[in-house]
């Protein structure tokens, strides 16, 4: 591929993939129907604190005993409510997010505790 061809790929692959929607890791954004994910999905700050959340739950999770990884999706449906009660009040959101952020951390600084590996 000359130069000229690889610069108009990129572009146009920008160009479409720039006009996409935010898209949050944890559902699709497409089909958000409540205020607080709505909300997730129009606020960039939001959408990556929800990616970070999504990504620490999917690790942690297969690498917590069967109780505690029950304990974990008890914990995480319960979050979701809360997540839910603050509609579309970002700064409730961004709380929210940052409390449950810390909490999936400490589950990792937990196993690191237990070691060894």
């Amino acid at each position: 591929m000359n130069r000229k061809a690889f610069c108009l790929a990129v572009v146009s692959i920008l160009l479409t993939t720039g006009l996409q929607p935010i898209q949050a890791a944890s559902f699709d954004c497409a089909k958000a129907q409540t205020a607080d994910e709505k909300a997730v999905c129009a606020d960039r700050a939001l959408n990556d604190q929800d990616v970070e959340m999504s990504v620490l739950y999917t690790q942690l999770k297969p690498l917590l005993g069967m109780g505690s990884r029950g304990d974990m999706e008890d914990a995480q449906v319960a979050w979701l409510k809360r997540r839910e009660g603050c509609g579309s009040d970002r700064s409730c959101l961004s709380k929210a997010y940052e409390e449950r952020l810390l909490q999936l951390r400490g589950g990792f600084e937990a196993l690191a505790k237990r070691g060894p590996f």
